[in-house]
């Protein structure tokens, strides 16, 4: 064997190694057998759109958290339940709600794409974990046929859009008027083009139902659905910011009826009792937790500065953070952070 082919061969074996879900794909096992130049980062990027593939197949649900930063990410790959299962994430979300406030902007589509994948790529250089992106409505079919490109490109496993148009609002916020659907044929066309666009049949475009948030009737949300799946989407979201989640589940339950080997999605913010198993009950293979990690390091923030301007010192700051040592060694120090006590 050559020693570049080693040297591949090696590195490799280490991307898989660093979490047990990633296997190297058979394609690139045949490519370093004829000794053709393969990437190591092609490598890493197809290892993760194959691992969510494998995992949403599984009959046990995947669960991702909202990653905004490499420390974050850090920390959810990281990151063990108390149970005796061990609970951990699957994989991350990457949120245009949570991109945009950690800059001070508002949720209005002010960053574009390639800021957001570029910040991605920061994310990737410290975790082998897969990344589902929030695309909002994707754009243009034009401009979405690029950006399939180039989240491949960059490893993004899948892409999330939804069913409405016209101005950027969050799907959380109430009003009349607020939030308009798009044509059925107009989103069909994208998810279609989006598809063919890919280069990785293994990349997932997810279609958002936005229905429940803009008021449809429940025949329409369904109506919608078969013509996104037949059109070629990987995955159905239902998404819904009311508290009571007895709608939401109802529509599930028949959307796994109607489509059985489709994924479907929860992002359970607005209905956060509901647990995990309940919601695989009702038919959902994915969870997304979309905006939890930042919400706690602002409110995290917020407390420290109040408790350093009321004391004058940061001595009572301390009881809300982690050790210095702890942050030092982050990089390298892979053990879940030791959880405060409840005040």
């Amino acid at each position: 064997m050559r020693r570049a082919e080693f040297r591949l061969l090696a590195l490799a074996g280490v991307l898989c190694l660093r979490r047990r879900r990633y296997l190297l794909p058979a394609t690139h096992e045949q490519h370093l057998s004829t000794g053709e130049r393969v990437s190591i980062s092609t490598i890493g990027n197809e290892a993760r759109l194959v691992s969510l593939r494998e995992a949403l197949a599984r009959e046990r649900p995947v669960r991702i958290i909202e990653v905004h930063s490499p420390l974050a990410a850090v920390i959810a790959e990281h990151a063990q339940g108390k149970g005796s299962d061990k609970r951990e994430f699957h994989g991350f979300w990457s949120s245009s709600l949570t991109d945009s406030a950690l800059r001070g902007l508002p949720d209005i589509e002010l960053l574009d794409m390639e800021r957001r994948l570029s910040w991605i790529d920061q994310i990737f250089s410290v975790s082998t974990l897969p990344l589902v992106l929030d695309g909002d409505t994707g754009g243009q079919p034009l401009h979405f046929e690029h950006t399939v490109k180039e989240m491949e490109r960059r490893g993004v496993s899948a892409v999330v859009i939804e069913d409405k148009c016209g101005e950027k609002r969050n799907s959380l916020l109430p009003g009349d008027g607020l939030h308009r659907m798009a044509p059925v044929d107009e989103f069909c066309e994208k998810i279609s083009r989006g598809r063919a666009a890919r280069s990785f049949t293994d990349f997932m475009i997810i279609a958002r139902l936005e229905g429940l948030i803009t008021g449809l009737p429940r025949q329409e949300i369904l109506d919608r659905a078969g013509a996104y799946v037949a059109a070629g989407a990987d995955g159905l979201v239902l998404h819904s910011r009311s508290s009571d989640e007895a709608p939401l589940l109802d529509l599930a339950h028949e959307l796994r009826r109607r489509h059985p080997g489709t994924p479907l999605v929860a992002i359970p913010t607005a209905y956060p009792s509901v647990t995990e198993e309940e919601l695989h009950a009702a038919g959902f293979s994915l969870i997304i937790y979309a905006n939890q990690m930042l919400r706690a390091a602002t409110r995290a923030m917020e407390e420290v500065s109040h408790r350093i301007l009321d004391h004058g010192r940061a001595l009572e700051a301390g009881e809300v953070c982690i050790e210095t040592s702890k942050l030092l060694s982050m990089p390298d120090d892979k053990r879940p952070i030791v959880r405060a006590p409840r005040s």
